[in-house]
């Protein structure tokens, strides 16, 4: 089983934390983002949208980080991944949430416009609307994750980690990059702290703490 993945990259650490802390064996291919190692034509044949993760076992191909999750889940039978049609059905719920309302508008409307130059928009005057627009729905978004996404509950699905707590952590650490204060956030943060304590959290973020490291210079919109 072949994992296609980039450190750097947020979905791909969501595999990545989940495997390591499931003891889930797999072959890793290092997909150089940066090098444009996804825009090759050798990783086109495994994943024409060119994103990374992917997963490959034998004949079987899977590219999206949540789909790759709930399969290995499955395949491991994981705790995390609750049998229970209900209980998966809220893990599903949150999953969505996340990946669909919080990141596409923290990442893409808010961080990355600051950060990468390929997410940015011209004239420099619709980029900062962008980051404007985008600061003010991740607020929105975040009040909602601390209220009712996690309220009082240990983790988002309850007292027990779940896929969906693997899938929004590495998520919500983008906000490292731009030096973003979740206190005020008192639940986030303190989930926050409850998946950073994992033990694998520093191996699989090494390489988004040394990015962040190197931006420590540059001026960001935070929250």
């Amino acid at each position: 089983m072949k994992l296609y993945a980039f450190d750097g990259s947020p979905t791909s650490r969501t595999v990545l934390l989940f495997c390591a802390e499931e003891g889930i064996d797999f072959e890793k291919v290092d997909i150089d983002l940066l090098a444009g190692a996804h825009l090759t034509e050798s990783y086109r044949k495994v994943n024409p949208c060119a994103f990374v993760p992917a997963l490959e076992a034998g004949d079987y191909r899977l590219s999206e980080s949540s789909a790759i999750l709930k399969y290995l889940a499955d395949k491991f039978d994981s705790k995390a991944y609750p049998s229970d049609l209900k209980l998966r059905g809220k893990v599903n719920e949150c999953m969505d949430w996340l990946n669909t309302s919080l990141y596409r508008v923290m990442g893409y409307n808010f961080i990355y416009p600051q950060i990468y130059a390929h997410h940015r928009r011209e004239p420099e005057e619709v980029n900062e609307g962008t980051v404007e627009w985008g600061r003010q729905r991740t607020r929105q978004y975040l009040e909602l994750l601390d209220s009712h996404w996690l309220g009082e509950k240990r983790f988002l699905c309850g007292d027990e980690i779940s896929l969906a707590d693997y899938f929004g952590a590495p998520i919500i650490s983008q906000f490292d990059l731009i030096r973003a204060n979740l206190g005020p956030y008192r639940n986030v943060a303190r989930w926050m702290g409850e998946m950073r304590k994992l033990k694998s959290w520093e191996q699989v973020h090494r390489m988004h703490g040394q990015y962040a490291a190197s931006l420590a210079n540059r001026r960001f919109v935070t929250l």
